[in-house]
């Protein structure tokens, strides 16, 4: 038997973002976003609210980063999220993040998250608070990276959101591999 729950926004996995840009002065401001994803072959979406100071200096900047949240940096992480940048112009450097400009997009990777999607914005929708933004570059520190130069998901150690239970997980072990084991079904 299933139990019904009506209308939710319950998805697994929920990544997590860090979403940073600048502001009109150069100052680096960052995020915590769970609700988003890959759009399109080249694209990001994720659902930003217009009152967040992030969301005003993107649409300032028309540029912004997307880093995931990572196992060793979640008080950080969550922190860029409990607390708004209207009120606490310095959040970014009390999370401890470190800004480095991207060499693609006039907005900050944050050195601490060792993966970072680099966007131009492609849109805003206000009503809907969807925002689209072009991936012109990803980035990944190379304590990340497996011999062979790939992004290795067990040195990542990226975060997922609980939204029923409001946790933050690790993903778990290889369970399978892709695009093979079904062949094995007859």
């Amino acid at each position: 038997m299933r139990k019904n729950f009506g209308v939710k926004t319950w998805l697994y996995p929920m990544p997590v973002f860090i979403v940073a840009a600048y502001d009109e002065n150069g100052v680096p401001n960052a995020m915590n976003a769970a609700w988003g994803g890959v759009y399109t072959d080249d694209m990001i979406g994720i659902c930003l609210s217009e009152g967040h100071k992030t969301t005003k200096n993107i649409l300032a900047t028309r540029a912004f980063t997307v880093s995931m949240a990572t196992a060793d940096k979640v008080a950080e992480c969550d922190y860029v999220g409990i607390v708004s940048g209207n009120k606490v112009p310095d959040k970014f450097t009390r999370a401890g993040f470190t800004a480095v400009k991207s060499e693609f997009v006039n907005a900050p990777i944050i050195a601490e998250l060792p993966m970072t999607l680099e966007c131009e914005l492609v849109s805003y929708d206000e009503e809907t608070c969807h925002m689209v933004g072009r991936i012109v570059n990803v980035s990944a520190d190379e304590r990340i990276l497996t011999p062979d130069g790939k992004i290795d998901i067990t040195l990542l150690q990226p975060i997922i959101y609980d939204t029923i239970n409001k946790d933050y997980l690790t993903i778990g072990p290889k369970v399978g591999n892709a695009f093979a084991d079904g062949k094995k079904v007859k």
